[in-house]
């Protein structure tokens, strides 16, 4: 039965965490949870993000990101860095929701 509730716990969590993707972007490097770089083409980014007008509109791990004001609202803290090489993940900002999308599945877990 104790099995059973922490099991049930665990899951109740891990739906919470993925909930929302929103995002707070912090001062130094060794606050982040993620490191990123901003690339100049889609082509090129692990992860396509639209940037939503409200969290409500943020929807689980598919790219869709709300910049919150204070660090303890966020999903993720993301520190950018100012070279590729730097980074955890790379990212560029789409113009439309529908192209919000993972072009690299392998670094999926970075935002969970």
């Amino acid at each position: 039965m104790k099995y059973v509730l922490v099991l049930l716990l665990a899951m109740v969590a891990m739906l919470d965490s993925v909930s929302a993707q929103k995002v707070f972007s912090v001062d130094a490097a060794y606050q982040a949870d993620v490191k990123i770089f901003v690339v100049d083409a889609a082509y090129q980014a692990d992860l396509l993000v639209f940037k939503v007008d409200a969290a409500y509109q943020a929807e689980k791990n598919e790219g869709l990101w709300f910049f919150v004001d204070a660090a303890y609202q966020a999903d993720k803290k993301v520190f950018f860095v100012e070279n590729a090489y730097q980074a955890d993940l790379l990212i560029y900002f789409v113009d439309v929701k529908y192209q919000a999308k993972w072009e690299e599945a392998a670094k999926k877990h970075l935002m969970y």
